[in-house]
């Protein structure tokens, strides 16, 4: 059977279960995890926006970081969750438009945001002395307004681009997304073999973004370790390596997902461990993004903890 986008209303997602039981499962999986996220992340935001001590470059970045997290997950799990409710499989296209366009800026905008935090410690790290200047309230606005127009620049053109041409192409194969929401790499899987070509002139366009982005990364941690251990003494460098911790463990866990869901072997494909990583990488770190930063950063902890106690 041979179908075109044009004549396609709706995409049929994956289902998590076909059991009623088991999809009340996973919509109060999803639920908690959601409930989990919007609190977490909604804290964060409430606390450095509400106290003054955290007015500094490094909580201005975390705070949109929180507000990107939300984005991501509030994106892909309301429309997973109402499906596991309701017992249905169905998005509609332009839902399914939508959903990928979103989830592509929002991803690629969050990366340009890890990357502008990464140059944020390099400066506190490596150049303390002119942290303030460098990253000055002024400079830090411009910073993170760089970050978003670096993604309107780049994520923006990127998600458009992605969206326009896969959903520009022959769909042949059907309307069943192997996936619980719509990604791109699934909606190919779909297109006709000789079309599926089309894409990869943007693929590799957008693989040249995120690899400039990694490198810059990577030479801003070489400087920072070898800024750290040149510190003299065992509590400056542990004091100086405990403030990038948070920013490297929300780092490794969102390029370690995020390469393994799109680059692993055939091999070892299947539907369930496609599930598995999809939810690692799309709604995993949104959830577990605040747990990190609020374990791991004691004024950060403090802040929230009178907040609370002012609260209640």
């Amino acid at each position: 059977m041979s179908n075109s986008s044009s004549s396609i209303s709706q995409f049929l997602l994956l289902a998590f279960a076909d059991t009623r039981e088991l999809q009340l499962l996973h919509f109060c999986l999803f639920l908690g995890t959601y409930l989990a996220a919007l609190l977490g992340n909604g804290l964060i935001i409430i606390t450095i926006a509400c106290d003054h001590r955290l007015h500094t470059p490094m909580y201005f970045f975390l705070l949109n970081l929180s507000l990107l997290d939300l984005g991501c997950i509030s994106t892909t799990v309301p429309k997973a969750m109402a499906n596991s409710l309701w017992d249905t499989r169905a998005i509609s296209y332009t839902g399914c438009v939508a959903q990928l366009f979103l989830f592509t800026f929002l991803f690629s905008t969050e990366y340009c945001l890890l990357t502008v935090m990464a140059y944020d410690r390099y400066v506190a790290i490596c150049h303390p002395l002119h942290y303030g200047t460098l990253l000055g309230s002024r400079a830090c606005v411009h910073m993170a307004a760089a970050a978003w127009a670096t993604a309107w620049a780049s994520g923006f053109l990127c998600a458009v681009l992605h969206t326009a041409n896969t959903f520009s192409l022959p769909l042949c194969h059907g309307n069943a997304v192997d996936q619980f929401f719509c990604e791109i790499p699934q909606i190919l899987k779909l297109s006709c073999s000789d079309a599926y070509l089309r894409e990869s002139g943007v693929l590799v366009v957008s693989a040249c973004l995120t690899f400039g982005c990694f490198v810059f990364i990577v030479v801003s941690y070489v400087e920072i370790f070898r800024a750290v251990l040149r510190i003299p003494s065992e509590q400056g460098r542990h004091k100086a390596f405990s403030t990038c911790l948070p920013h490297l463990a929300v780092l490794s866990l969102f390029v370690s997902t995020g390469v393994f869901a799109h680059l692993k072997p055939p091999s070892i494909s299947s539907l369930f461990l496609a599930l598995v990583v999809s939810f690692l990488y799309s709604v995993f770190p949104p959830a577990v993004n605040p747990l990190i930063y609020s374990m791991t950063n004691q004024e950060l902890k403090d802040a929230m903890w009178t907040l609370l106690n002012g609260c209640f």
